[in-house]
């Protein structure tokens, strides 16, 4: 079966950067196409970033210029850099990908940002 673990997040203060990790399994599974979303506390789920299957990367007015996502499709990998970190951006941050007709998403990784 299809697994998406990240890792990467933590506590930071504001100004500072994390870089956010996904390592995905399975067999054929690739990062085709896919991006990362959050949901903090008291928040709706806010969609972060995506990226095509020709690396066309879109982001969301929040993080627009500040994050970057990124992939590495040899390892099965997508990471999410994110620079400036302001106390908003904190949330659990999940990243999905689809494949073979279904999505799949990890289990999350915690950021906060300290003031």
């Amino acid at each position: 079966q299809v697994q998406l673990v990240e890792s990467g997040g933590g506590l930071v203060q504001a100004g500072g950067s994390l870089r956010l990790s996904c390592v995905g399994s399975g067999r054929s599974f690739e990062f085709n196409t896919g991006g990362w979303y959050r949901q903090g506390p008291g928040k709706r789920r806010e969609l972060v970033a995506t990226i095509t299957p020709g690396d066309v990367t879109n982001y969301s007015d929040s993080v627009k210029d500040r994050f970057t996502l990124f992939r590495d499709k040899a390892k099965k990998t997508m990471h999410l850099q994110m620079n400036s970190l302001k106390p908003e951006d904190t949330a659990i941050y999940y990243c999905y990908a689809p494949f073979v007709g279904l999505y799949y998403w990890g289990q999350g990784t915690q950021v906060t940002v300290s003031p």
